[in-house]
């Protein structure tokens, strides 16, 4: 048991407290050089954020400067030093503003605006985010304390990913989405406490001297502050947690309800979407050729039962219609309709053609029985198309010095039906002046 112990024993290869806590300090100020660099990753991590490129951001935040103030807090708090404290806080709220700021601005200014899975990721914080935060804060402390530090912060940046957070905080910012906002500065929140509290926990562990030495109730007092704080965090992130989770097992109920009820039948599906809602769960699928009459669909909503998902809402999304026939349909009627425009186009154009009057052959031979004529003209006129009979009714204009009197004009209506063997004409007159 002992050999157990020395073999876990944190104490070995510590370093001098003294140089821990001196280093710890220098890391916190963010003036001159950090700020430039803070500024930089942050411009970096968003570019990484607005491009959905993993390798970006990792990049982001292996140059970051954020670790410095939290672990500074949590020395402080360890050691009750309410001076570092307050100016690890300090450094923190300037590092986090000017982090919004640059976020903000390169997301208000980038062309790109759409939401890439990337940045999703950094809205809906849960419980593993903060055992990430937790133990990554323990690995970024314990090195810390080492005499061999060794490289392990850039993989704590890295693991609590503290920069996109604060980037997602600024995407929401400079979109007007106020819950991508709220969602990243809550991760964001959670990263930083939990860190905190790791570092608080190593520095207790290892017995750092404290500055300033209170009483037992003093002491009780901060502790449970600290508590109080870490529980009022755990609660909505526990929450967040057990809806992932149940999100999850969900999904997994629905895709293998697909899988057996459709995927292994043959059926192809070319759309599918599903809504997880504690009370209302919903899913919607459309296949390529397949059509299921209502009693079919009313069978498959029951089998949901078998897999858990009673109460989900089932819908297979179809056209009511025979879309073949329909199409076959359709082009028939569209070539009856040519086929009948074309006959009305060409009994038209005969009727033009055989309708070719002669009208001086017409003038002598209508002078015989009207001497007072002094012209005639026959012609088909397009507004005289009879629309039921699809026929064409000639216009007859003579001129005269005086008009014919009705008996007249009616003899020489019957007199032109007859010669151009037509049942209707329409008679005009046109003045002659001497």
């Amino acid at each position: 048991m002992n050999k157990l112990l020395n073999f876990l024993d944190l104490t070995k290869g510590e370093d001098n407290k003294e140089t821990v806590l001196e280093n710890v300090k220098s890391n916190i100020s963010f003036r001159g050089a950090n700020l430039w660099i803070l500024s930089c990753a942050i411009v970096v991590a968003s570019i990484g954020l607005n491009v959905n490129s993993t390798a970006v951001i990792i990049g982001a935040m292996l140059i970051s400067p954020l670790m410095g103030p939290i672990i500074g807090a949590g020395f402080a708090l360890g050691i009750y030093d309410f001076e570092l404290l307050k100016k690890s806080l300090k450094n923190l709220v300037i590092a986090t503003f000017v982090s919004l700021a640059v976020s903000t601005i390169y997301f208000y200014l980038s062309p790109f605006k759409e939401t890439q899975s990337e940045l999703l990721a950094r809205t809906s914080p849960n419980i593993y985010d903060i055992l990430i935060a937790f133990f990554g804060g323990l690995v970024g402390v314990i090195a810390i304390t080492r005499k061999e530090k060794g490289n392990p912060i850039p993989g704590v940046a890295i693991a609590t990913a503290l920069m996109p957070p604060l980037c997602t905080a600024g995407y929401g910012l400079a979109i007007g989405n106020y819950r991508f906002f709220g969602g990243a500065i809550y991760l964001y929140t959670i990263n930083c406490v939990f860190i905190c509290v790791a570092t608080f926990l190593i520095v207790k562990f290892l017995k750092y001297p404290r500055l300033v030495q209170f009483e037992k109730a003093r002491e009780k007092q901060i502790t449970y502050v600290i508590t109080t704080l870490t529980v009022v965090l755990l609660m909505p992130s526990i929450y967040f947690g057990y809806t992932l989770f149940e999100e999850r097992k969900f999904e997994q109920k629905v895709n293998s309800f697909i899988q057996n009820e459709f995927t292994d039948k043959g059926y192809t599906i070319i759309y599918q979407k599903t809504r997880y809602k504690s009370n209302s769960s919903s899913v919607e699928i459309a296949l390529l050729s397949k059509r299921f009459t209502p009693q079919e669909s009313a069978e498959i909503n029951q089998r949901l039962k078998i897999y858990d998902l009673k109460g989900t809402q089932f819908k297979i999304r179809q056209d009511t219609t025979n879309l073949k026939q329909d199409i076959l349909n359709q082009i028939k009627n569209d070539k009856a309709n040519v086929d009948e425009k074309d006959a009305v186009i060409a009994t038209l154009r005969n009727e033009i053609e055989n309708n070719k009057y002669d009208n001086t052959s017409l003038l002598n031979e209508a002078r015989i029985l009207f001497p007072v004529l002094t012209d005639i003209s026959i012609s088909n006129h397009p507004f005289n198309v009879s629309q039921e009979k699809k026929d064409i009714v000639p216009v007859v204009i003579y001129s005269s010095i005086k008009q014919l009197n009705r008996e007249d004009t009616q003899k020489l209506e019957q007199w032109i039906k007859i010669r151009i063997k037509k049942n209707t004409v329409e008679v005009f007159w046109k003045s002659t002046s001497n």
